[in-house]
């Protein structure tokens, strides 16, 4: 019987919300004695209604061993909220995934990592931000944590690639089903650098407009610290945001996307309090840690390249596809 059939099971029931199927993943073990239980047995343990159609836990038992094995079928990882591999920061929060599907190589839990968000439709300064906050980023070691989206997310993604760090994508559908299609050739790189592509959803999930304020819970919650690159008034960058600070997070915003023409939403954060960095080197004095270093690593990678043309033509095709 596979491992993680029980916790599938549990992310296979309809209608519940993420702390309750934390609420069950702690109360029961035994997949055996987790099959007998009815929706009205449910419904006691969580202490409320469902209000989902009536449904039978054989139906759902289904649906689970079907998502067991198309992950074994696919090469997809997985880790448990029970398991002491299960993400650190992850755990913290008030409605962490039951299991996570990941694909590539998870975090060293001992390092920072840094959420880098923004708009899908940036302006071209913004994108050229976000790829050299990632690279920044990446060259001191840390890796970026985003969503795999068009726009700042994808050229954060990019850059941390660059730096060579490990960067992690967060999906709104299962890891077999990368969204949007124009970033399937990134979500590659990232597992041919040592990335990860992660979600809370099984395998076959397609991406539906529902699931990405939800993933951006996971964004934050893995890192350490959002940047928040440039942001209109209603992007959903705002809501990752709001929730690094209902976790605890710290949250700043790139100094060019508080001024940018597609930045109200980033100069609204700055007017409430976040911090407004220009650089990784921001970033790590705040952490107290040495920003020496990332100064020899930026030098020496330009160098490389002969010069800051270089930089650009290398950035040239990504803001092609991204804008």
């Amino acid at each position: 019987m596979d491992e993680y059939l029980l916790d599938h099971m549990i992310c296979r029931i309809p209608g519940l919300r993420g702390e309750e199927k934390i609420k069950l993943v702690k109360e029961y073990s035994d997949v055996n004695i987790f099959s007998l239980l009815s929706k009205r047995d449910i419904e006691n343990v969580i202490g409320r209604t469902l209000k989902e159609a009536s449904w039978n836990m054989a139906d759902v038992q289904k649906m689970a061993l079907n998502d067991a094995e198309q992950a074994k079928k696919t090469g997809i990882h997985r880790v448990s909220y029970r398991e002491k591999a299960y993400p650190p920061m992850l755990r913290e929060i008030f409605d962490p995934p039951a299991l996570l599907f990941y694909r590539g190589t998870l975090a060293d839990p001992g390092k920072p990592l840094v959420a880098v968000v923004g708009t899908r439709r940036p302006t071209p300064k913004a994108a050229e931000r976000a790829f050299a906050l990632g690279r920044e980023l990446g060259l001191s070691g840390i890796p970026v944590v985003s969503g795999l989206a068009l726009g700042i997310d994808a050229m954060a993604h990019r850059g941390n690639i660059e730096g060579k760090a490990g960067t992690i994508a967060i999906l709104g559908s299962g890891v077999d089903m990368v969204f949007p299609s124009l970033n399937r050739a990134l979500a590659r790189r990232i597992l041919e650098n040592s990335g990860a592509i992660v979600s809370e959803y099984p395998p076959g999930t397609p991406p539906a407009k529902w699931n990405f304020p939800a993933r951006n819970r996971i964004i934050s919650a893995l890192s350490r610290g959002v940047v928040i690159v440039e942001a209109p008034e209603k992007s959903g960058a705002l809501i990752t945001a709001q929730f690094a600070l209902d976790q605890g997070r710290d949250l700043w915003v790139d100094g060019y996307g508080v001024k940018s023409p597609k930045g109200d939403g980033t100069a609204s954060l700055a007017e409430q309090g976040a911090g407004i960095i220009n650089s990784a080197e921001d970033i790590l004095a705040e952490w107290n840690m040495s920003s020496s270093e990332l100064r020899k690593k930026i030098t020496k990678s330009n160098a490389a390249k002969s010069n800051a043309a270089g930089l650009a033509s290398s950035m040239a095709g990504y803001l092609d596809i991204n804008l």
